[in-house]
């Protein structure tokens, strides 16, 4: 169990650790927005190929 001085220190620790770390997305709202409809466009493009390759092979 950490007695004394060493809690205080290892909270000191962890505060510059979790300082350092960066958080969450730095896009505006609408950056955000733009972003998540390119991807789902991406996706639905491949779907639509994985799709037709399937009506292919079936034939």
């Amino acid at each position: 169990m950490a007695r004394g001085n060493q809690r205080e220190k290892a909270r000191e620790k962890n505060l510059k650790e979790q300082a350092g770390k960066k958080k969450g997305n730095n896009m505006s709202g609408t950056e955000f927005a733009k972003a998540k409809e390119d991807t789902a466009a991406i996706m639905r493009a491949k779907q639509a190929a994985a799709e037709a390759k399937k009506a292919a092979e079936k034939k």
